[in-house]
């Protein structure tokens, strides 16, 4: 199944298509501002309304964010080999700096970050290059701590494409990437049972018509339920985090105006605008001295 939360707290089912939207909210009677995770909470069963006929064009619905505000969204930094070289050619890192979770673990993005994709990203400064990456993402089904990889699997409920947008510069990991619309999900998420292979999913994301990420999931260094194992480590996942798995090479600056198309096999595609602001990161930096 596909599941999309589309104006603001209703809960559907893509159709098969793509185009049509099968309403869940009031078919299963949900009321609550997350209605995915009080779905994955309750005793609800979707199922027997895939077949309905859609109560909605998917063009005349605002899709979100599966999770509107999900507790956490957990990022393995550097899991593809290819951005890592990429990375440490563009001086984002140096040869020395350059870590995996492994070395140093995730870090977080902030869930004020986290929009669908028909919000749109809005590039905060004008003088600052920011850059698209796309990945595989996946929300949690279970509460998880101390779990085994093996284990790891049967927590996840299902998985989602994410594009995770970059400030560059020297601030640490979580700020760069925490500017409000820099974490995109969507558009649904399609339940575990219906991926064969999570490790074997082709991605590719065209800016502008022009092919720039296109990559497999099986040349993640470390796979989902690696993630899931480290970030479970002492630390409760709960039902409803988001947790992402690193984007391959090809990542390039955004401007105003660009559209994004990202699409992730079995998993779905979506269309995302950016947009600008006048606003100059040298002129807005914070100053010492500060008064009223």
């Amino acid at each position: 199944m596909r599941f999309v939360r589309y104006d603001g707290d209703q809960l559907g089912l893509l159709t098969d298509d793509g185009e049509g939207v099968i309403d869940l909210t009031d078919r299963l009677g949900l009321d609550g501002d997350e209605p995915l995770v009080e779905y994955i909470e309750g005793d609800y069963d979707a199922a027997e309304y895939e077949g309905a006929e859609p109560d909605h064009d998917v063009d005349d619905v605002e899709i979100g964010s599966p999770v509107g505000r999900p507790g956490k969204v957990i990022a393995a930094p550097l899991n593809y080999e290819n951005h890592i070289e990429e990375a440490i050619s563009d001086k984002d890192i140096t040869t020395d700096e350059w870590f995996s979770i492994k070395d140093k673990g995730y870090f977080l993005k902030a869930p004020s970050s986290v929009v669908g994709p028909d919000h749109g990203i809005e590039l905060p400064f004008e003088d600052r290059r920011t850059d698209h990456e796309i990945e595989l993402a996946f929300v949690m089904g279970e509460e998880a701590k101390d779990v085994s990889a093996e284990e790891a699997w049967d927590h996840i409920f299902g998985y989602t494409i994410l594009l995770d947008i970059s400030l560059r510069g020297d601030q640490d990991r979580s700020n760069r990437k925490s500017y409000d619309t820099f974490t995109v999900i969507g558009p649904c998420v399609v339940t575990a049972d219906e991926i064969d292979d999570p490790q074997d999913l082709q991605m590719e994301l065209q800016l502008n018509g022009e092919r720039r990420q296109y990559e497999n999931t099986g040349d993640m260094v470390y796979t989902c339920a690696d993630v899931v194992q480290y970030a479970s480590l002492g630390a409760t996942l709960e039902v409803g985090d988001v947790i992402t798995t690193g984007t391959p090479e090809g990542v390039s600056e955004l401007h105003d105006g660009d559209t994004i198309d990202a699409e992730i096999e079995d998993v779905g595609s979506m269309t995302v605008d950016v947009t600008g602001r006048d606003v100059s990161y040298a002129d807005a930096n914070v100053q010492k001295g500060g008064q009223e």
